[in-house]
C-alpha cells in the first residue's frame, strides 16, 4: 500500500517490500560497477534504460542508484572516489526520505489507480506525465539531483511517451531519467536514441533465494527447500517466485510444466479440467500462473532452438505471436477463458510437431 495515499501500489508485490525500501541488491554487479564508474568520472547519462524480464532486479537497482547520488550530490567527492558499490547505509537520510517518497527531488512514474473501477489503470496515462513535467520542473531548489523513475516504460502509450520524450530532450538541470523496461524493444525509438542502455540479465537461481529471503520474516520462515525449487522455476525472477510461493504456486507449476513437457502428446482431459480450473473471475491469480508459466516455455523452446536455424524457431515464434495476441482479445473482450486454453494447446502441440 502506498505510504501516502493509502492505495495499492501498481509497482509492488504484495507482502514484499517495495524495491525502494530494498537495500540489498543481489547479481547485477556490472551493472551497478558501469552506473558507479560514469558517475564517479562526472558522465552520468542523461537518461538510462534498465532492461531485462520482469522482476529480476531492475527497480531495485534503480532505487539503490537514485540514493547514492542523492546521498552524494558531489562526484568528486572522497565518498564517492572510494566507494565500491551504489549502497547507501539505512541510517542515511537518504535511504529514509526515498524509502518514504518524503524527498521533493524524486519523482515515481508509474501506472495510477482508478478510483471508478478499484483497479490499475492498464498504462501511464498522459496527465500522470504531465504531472511529473510540471514537479519535476518546480524541484525542492537545493541544487541536487532530481531524479525520475519509470516504472514500467512498457505501459507508456503513444501520448505519454511523446510527453516522456519532450521532457527528456527538454530537462530540467541535473534531471536524471531511469526507466525500467521488460521490453526495451517496445519503447519509442526516439527515446531510446536518448538513453543509455543497460542489458540486465537473469538472476542466477541462487541469487533469487537469497533474495527472497532477505524480503522479512513471512519469507524467510519458509522452507528452504521450497524456496530453492521455487528460484530454479522462476528463471531468474525474484517476482516470478514469489508468485509461486503463493497459494501452492509451485505444485499449480509443476502440473503445468508436466502438460508442456509432454508435447506434442496432449493430455486432453487434464487440458479440459486445466481450462475449467482457470475460468471464472475468482480464478484470475491461477490463470496468470498459467500464463506465465507459458510464456517462459515458449521462452526457453525459442532459445533452445535458437542455435538450429530459422526454420526451427518459426512453429514456436509463430505460436507466441498467436497466443498473445488470442489472449489479449480474451481479456479486452472478457471471452470465454475456457476456449482459449484449449486453443494454446491447439497451437502448441502444432508448434511442437513442426
Amino acid at each position: 500500500m502506498s505510504k501516502e495515499a493509502g492505495l495499492p501500489e501498481s509497482d509492488r508485490f504484495e507482502d514484499a517490500p517495495h524495491p525502494r525500501e530494498q537495500l540489498a541488491l543481489f547479481g547485477h554487479e556490472k551493472a551497478e560497477r558501469e552506473l558507479l564508474d560514469a558517475y564517479r568520472r562526472n558522465r552520468m547519462p542523461q537518461a538510462v534504460i534498465l532492461g531485462g524480464p520482469e522482476g529480476i532486479g531492475k527497480a531495485t537497482l534503480a532505487w539503490r542508484l537514485a540514493r547514492f547520488l542523492l546521498a552524494h550530490p558531489d562526484p568528486a567527492s572522497r565518498e564517492v572516489q572510494e566507494a565500491q558499490s551504489l549502497a547507501v547505509p539505512a541510517e542515511n537520510p537518504a535511504a529514509r526520505h526515498v524509502a518514504t517518497l518524503a524527498l521533493a527531488d524524486i519523482f515515481l512514474l508509474r501506472r495510477g489507480w482508478n478510483d471508478k473501477s478499484k483497479r490499475h489503470y492498464t498504462e501511464i496515462r498522459i496527465d500522470d506525465v504531465r504531472e511529473i513535467i510540471q514537479a519535476l520542473h518546480r524541484g525542492s531548489g537545493t541544487g541536487g539531483w532530481r531524479i525520475a523513475i519509470v516504472d514500467c516504460a512498457d505501459d507508456l502509450n503513444r501520448s505519454s511517451a511523446n510527453a516522456l520524450l519532450k521532457l527528456i530532450e527538454e530537462p530540467p538541470e541535473r534531471a536524471l531519467f531511469l526507466l525500467i523496461a521488460h521490453q526495451p524493444g517496445r519503447i519509442l525509438p526516439t527515446i531510446r536514441s536518448r538513453c543509455r542502455r543497460l542489458a540486465l540479465e537473469p538472476m542466477q537461481a541462487g541469487e533469487v533465494a537469497a533474495a527472497v529471503k532477505s524480503l522479512g520474516p513471512t519469507w524467510e520462515r519458509l522452507p528452504d527447500a521450497l524456496v530453492g525449487e521455487a528460484a530454479e522455476r522462476a528463471r531468474g525472477s525474484v517476482q516470478e517466485a514469489l508468485r509461486l510461493l503463493d497459494n501452492d504456486g509451485v505444485a499449480f507449476d509443476r502440473v503445468l510444466q508436466s502438460l508442456f513437457d509432454r508435447l506434442p502428446q496432449v493430455d486432453w482431459s487434464a487440458v479440459h479440467a486445466l481450462s475449467d480450473r482457470l475460468s471464472g473471475r475468482e480464478n484470475e491469480s491461477a490463470y496468470e500462473t498459467f500464463m506465465r508459466a507459458l510464456f517462459r516455455f515458449l521462452d526457453a523452446r525459442v532459445r533452445a532452438q535458437a542455435g538450429q536455424g530459422a526454420g526451427a524457431l518459426i512453429g514456436y515464434a509463430d505460436a507466441w505471436t498467436e497466443i498473445g495476441a488470442a489472449a489479449r482479445e480474451t481479456e479486452i473482450f472478457n471471452f470465454d477463458k475456457k476456449a482459449l486454453v484449449v486453443s494454446i494447446f491447439q497451437r502448441l502441440e502444432r508448434a511442437a510437431r513442426g
